[in-house]
């Protein structure tokens, strides 16, 4: 009896020490800043409007040429200030002119005139019902304003619907809608004035998106998992016949990681002597916005040929990359650019084209906090503007 719960208890020691090193080995997900998402901001735009008043806006709606008026530059201002909420202030001036030919009011125009309006609204982002993209920005808006147009002065009733398209956590685009009703008793008819510009976004407040909502709940609910598996570790270890088996655990641990040790296959120490020769050689790193190889850079692939000369058989990876500063879309064109130079100088150099395998990944794997909204000393950026290699087979 006695020895059948010793063995029982040893079981549940063995179980136990088991899940804790499985969940020991779980790494936590890590918060970046792409599991965050802008919550409230001010916006400023600039852009162009485009005026149809030809008192039958819901028969050709896109009647463009006859009934359109547009200018050649901006024509268009706003001011905008963005809640938690999904609320939105914003305040809109816009300047027009009715040409000559064009239906405005039924009737064909004559003469040009000028168009002046000053909107004000308030809108909700729609993101907060069907869920938040970060990058498309759907709202809604009601609001009233004053318009002089075709030589009348009238206050309007507007009804907006639009979008914004985010590029970065600074700018964008938006593209909208504005049905502007006249209240009161006058011979303007209603309209539609049409929005297209760009936007700034400054004085941001950022919190978790869903996704890092998920992800710091995920965070959490390991760290507690951990901590119950410690609890329950500690709880065995009080007892005497499980401490005894955790030593007897803990020995055949050690004998099995020397065992370990000395199965390494020689093909595995030569992977990893490559490798510490591949990393003893460095990076090509590049000057501020340029992708030519200055002399020390040259230097590095000029070992990198001598030891792919001496070996091969070994495919390298090559990746490049840059600091933060400019925009995503540069810093991808500028990484394309830095991986051409990088291997062609190679190939120039005699290494087969088969011994290469190039991938430029832009600003998106950064070696320290450098982002776009840490301020840091160019020696800092500096470390990410680079050609990196590795081994892909051998």
């Amino acid at each position: 009896m006695k020895n059948g719960c010793l063995l029982l208890l040893a079981c549940l020691f063995v179980r136990i020490v088991t899940a804790q090193v499985d969940v020991e080995n779980d790494s936590l997900p890590e918060l970046t800043a792409k599991d965050s998402i802008v919550v409230s901001a001010w916006t400023v735009g600039l852009g162009y409007n485009f005026v149809d008043d030809s008192g039958d806006v819901t028969d050709k709606l896109f009647s463009v040429n006859a009934q359109w008026n547009a200018l050649p530059y901006p024509s268009r201002i706003s001011i905008g200030r963005y809640f938690k909420s999904g609320i939105g202030l914003s305040a809109v001036g816009s300047y027009n002119k009715y040409k000559v030919g064009k239906q405005i009011d039924g009737r064909v125009n004559q003469q040009e005139t000028d168009y002046l309006a000053l909107d004000t609204g308030v809108s909700y982002d729609l993101n907060k019902i069907v869920g938040e993209t970060a990058w498309f920005d759907p709202y809604l808006g009601l609001g009233l304003g004053f318009t002089r147009a075709n030589t009348i002065s009238r206050v309007t009733f507007n009804t907006t619907v639009g979008f914004r398209i985010w590029f970065s956590d600074r700018w964008g685009a938006d593209l909208n809608t504005m049905a502007k009703w006249t209240i009161g008793e006058t011979d303007a008819t209603n309209h539609v004035q049409y929005g297209a510009g760009a936007v700034y976004r400054f004085g941001i407040e950022k919190a978790l998106s869903k996704k890092g909502e998920e992800k710091l709940a995920l965070r959490n609910a390991l760290e507690k998992q951990r901590q119950q598996y410690q609890d329950s570790l500690a709880q065995a270890t009080r007892e005497k016949a499980a401490l005894a088996l955790a030593e007897e655990l803990e020995n055949a641990k050690k004998e099995a990681a020397l065992a370990a040790e000395r199965a390494i296959s020689e093909r595995e120490q030569r992977e990893a002597r490559l490798r510490a020769e591949i990393d003893k050689i460095g990076h090509a790193y590049f000057p501020l916005n340029s992708s030519y190889l200055n002399p020390e850079s040259k230097r590095v692939l000029d070992e990198l040929t001598l030891f792919l000369r001496q070996n091969p058989t070994v495919v390298l990876s090559v990746a490049s990359h840059t600091d933060s500063r400019g925009s995503t879309r540069y810093n991808q064109w500028l990484s394309d650019r830095r991986v051409l130079r990088t291997t062609d100088y190679l190939i120039a150099n005699g290494v087969p084209d088969a011994q290469l395998v190039s991938e430029a990944l832009g600003e998106t794997l950064l070696l320290n906090e450098c982002d776009d909204v840490t301020y840091c000393p160019e020696e800092k950026h500096s470390v990410n503007r680079r050609s990196e290699f590795g081994i892909v087979a051998f």
